[in-house]
C-alpha cells in the first residue's frame, strides 16, 4: 500500500458523517419551537376573551393576558411563524429532505409500526430513519400548520379573504377550524416531546446535529 493509498483509509476511517440534521433544519426547528408556543399561549389569551368553545384556559398559561395584548403576541409570532415555516418548507422541497424523510406512507406500515410501538418493540437505533407512525405524525403537523395559517389569516382579514372565509364554511367555522387545528398541533408537541425523553439521543441530535 503507498504512503497515498494509507492516507486515504486513515481519512476515510476518521471522517465524520454527515449531520443528521443540518443546521438549517436545526435553527428553524427551535425557532418554530419558540414561535409556535408564543403562538399557541397568546391565542388562548384570545380564545379567554373571546371564547370559541364553552370554557377558558388558566390565565398563566396565557401570553398576554388580555384580548389586546394577547393578539398584538399573536401576531408578532405569526410573522415569525410563517417566514421560518416557509424557509423550512422550501429548502425541504428543494433538496428532498422531506420526500426522503417523510415518503413512503402505507397504511399497514403504520399499523406495523404502531403496534410495535404500544408493545415496546419499536428500534430506535438508526434515528436517522423515520419509522410509519413519525412519517404519519410530521406530514400531519405539517398539514395542521398550512391549516392553521389559512384559518388564521381569514380569521384576521374576514372582508379581504372572503373567498377563504367561504372556502372554511363561514367565520365561525374557520375559528372551529383554527381552534381544532391549534389543538392537534399541541397534541403533537406532547407526543414529540415525550418521544424525545424516552429517546434523548435525538433531542441530541437536533441540539448537535449529530
Amino acid at each position: 500500500m503507498t504512503e497515498t493509498d494509507t492516507a486515504a483509509v486513515i481519512g476515510a476511517a476518521t471522517a465524520r458523517p454527515p449531520p443528521i440534521h443540518p443546521l438549517i433544519v436545526r435553527v428553524t426547528h427551535w425557532i418554530n419551537a419558540v414561535a409556535m408556543g408564543m403562538m399557541v399561549s397568546s391565542g388562548w389569551a384570545i380564545h379567554n376573551a373571546y371564547p370559541t368553545l364553552p370554557f377558558l384556559f388558566p390565565s398563566w398559561i396565557t401570553l398576554g393576558g388580555s384580548l389586546i395584548d394577547g393578539l398584538r403576541w399573536h401576531f408578532a409570532a405569526m410573522w415569525l411563524v410563517m417566514i421560518n415555516g416557509l424557509i423550512y418548507l422550501a429548502y425541504g422541497f428543494l433538496s428532498g429532505r422531506l420526500r426522503r424523510k417523510l415518503l413512503p406512507i402505507t397504511p399497514s406500515a403504520v399499523v406495523g409500526d404502531l403496534r410495535a410501538a404500544l408493545a415496546g418493540q419499536l428500534s430506535h437505533d438508526d434515528i436517522a430513519v423515520y419509522n410509519a407512525v413519525q412519517r404519519l405524525l410530521y406530514l400531519g403537523v405539517i398539514l395542521a400548520s398550512v391549516l392553521v395559517v389559512a384559518s388564521g389569516l381569514s380569521i384576521w382579514k374576514p372582508v379581504q379573504l372572503r373567498w377563504l372565509v367561504m372556502l372554511l364554511g363561514d367565520f365561525d367555522n374557520a375559528r372551529l377550524i383554527h381552534f381544532a387545528a391549534m389543538s392537534a398541533i399541541v397534541a403533537f408537541v406532547v407526543v414529540h416531546a415525550a418521544m424525545a425523553l424516552l429517546v434523548p439521543k435525538t433531542l441530541r441530535a437536533m441540539i448537535r446535529g449529530r
